[in-house]
């Protein structure tokens, strides 16, 4: 898979990926708009080119309260996600280049008001989806934060199972995108207690497949 090119789809508004692309923003803002006067943290994991944060944090009225890590795998997305926060003039918006699954490279931002786990729960075994939802959301995650996810819908729909999954371990749902769409957008909140990020630990193993 080319993920470079892959964003290409974003250019057509018609396009799944620009439909999922909007709803995520939405949420984002969403998100924002809810945090406490202060400093923001925010951690997106596999976040391509930065399209859903750097899009929303443009002209968004916290855009200076905001510090954030995107970790990226592909050294030409990280790229053009580097060069869209410095045109933006988003200064403390930090991009790295390396695989998202290994703890260690969320530390000094968790827990974090805002996690993106946009593209990732559809390209990961089911059991990493379960091990990062259950064990480590809550580590990335203050209370009250926010978690932003994406999973297409395609058979066996897992967007009903990751909800239980992030229910059952302490969030709270905020918002799901509507049943009949190909792809799911959900929000959870959580409401426990606060949880020292494990370092060392290994969230999940990226698999390509089907976003």
């Amino acid at each position: 898979m080319d993920w470079h090119r892959w964003h290409e789809s974003y250019a057509d508004p018609e396009s799944e990926l620009s439909q999922r692309l909007e709803m995520v923003r939405d949420q984002v803002r969403s998100a924002l708009d809810a945090c406490p006067p202060g400093l923001i943290r925010v951690v997106s994991a596999c976040a391509g080119q930065g399209d859903d944060l750097i899009g929303v944090l443009r002209d968004h009225p916290r855009r200076n309260d905001v510090a954030a890590r995107l970790i990226e795998l592909d050294e030409r997305n990280a790229g053009v996600a580097r060069a869209a926060a410095a045109a933006a003039g988003l200064g403390a918006v930090q991009v790295i280049v390396a695989d998202a699954g290994p703890t260690n490279h969320y530390r000094g931002m968790a827990p974090a008001d805002l996690v993106l786990l946009c593209g990732v729960f559809g390209n990961i075994s089911d059991e990493d989806i379960e091990r990062t939802v259950s064990i480590y959301c809550a580590q990335l995650c203050k209370p009250g934060g926010r978690v932003i996810w994406t999973r297409h819908r395609r058979e066996p729909d897992m967007v009903p199972r990751i909800c239980e999954w992030f229910e059952g371990n302490d969030f709270a749902g905020v918002w799901l995108s509507e049943h009949g769409l190909d792809f799911g957008v959900g929000v959870h909140r959580y409401t426990g207690e606060p949880c020292d990020l494990e370092l060392g630990g290994h969230m999940f193993t990226f698999m390509p497949s089907r976003q």
